[in-house]
């Protein structure tokens, strides 16, 4: 059975390499685990006083019910000032309330991005690991990706690397049997 990803991407730019990054782990994913973009660009910023009787703004509750249905989360962000982007965070706290609702408790999930500096986003995923663990994701530690975007790997959307495309199906296939594992 194709276990469903509930994807979300740390930019919001339309010509995002992190973008272009997970859409390229979804081709080689194909067959083994289904994607499902989770939109976090319209949830508005995190406000206490917009939950109505437990019940959030209309992007807020979609984004939760992508999240329920899902059988694991992928982030695929770009690191910015050597942390998370905000709209990372925005979207971990709109999804952690309200209290006792949290749509990450118990979720398996895997980190990874893209950036075109030499470090990748290691700096960044240190971050991001933090975060998903204190809300109760169940986080795949091993193997870590931090990808630099250079011409020579991808191109058009594609993994044009064949080293880079075995580096990238070996992280699907760990996460795979993460998945399995937390299950």
């Amino acid at each position: 059975m194709t276990s469903k990803i509930a994807v979300i991407v740390g930019s919001l730019r339309k010509d995002s390499i992190n973008r272009k990054f997970a859409e390229a782990l979804e081709r080689l994913a194909d067959g083994k685990l289904e994607f499902d973009y989770v939109e976090i660009g319209d949830l508005p910023p995190y406000n206490d006083d917009l939950w109505q009787d437990g019940v959030g703004p209309e992007p807020v509750e979609r984004m939760k019910r992508q999240i329920d249905a899902a059988d694991a989360v992928l982030v695929v962000a770009p690191e910015f000032n050597r942390s998370i982007p905000g709209i990372v965070a925005n979207a971990f706290d709109w999804g952690s309330r309200p209290w006792g609702k949290s749509s990450w408790t118990g979720k398996p999930a895997a980190l990874t991005g893209m950036t075109p500096g030499a470090t990748g986003t290691a700096a960044g995923q240190q971050h991001l690991r933090l975060q998903l663990i204190n809300l109760g994701c169940v986080v795949m530690h091993q193997p870590e990706i931090y990808m630099t975007w250079t011409s020579e790997r991808f191109g058009g959307g594609e993994v044009k690397s064949e080293e880079t495309r075995k580096i990238l199906s070996d992280y699907i296939d760990a996460f795979m049997r993460w998945i399995e594992r937390v299950k």
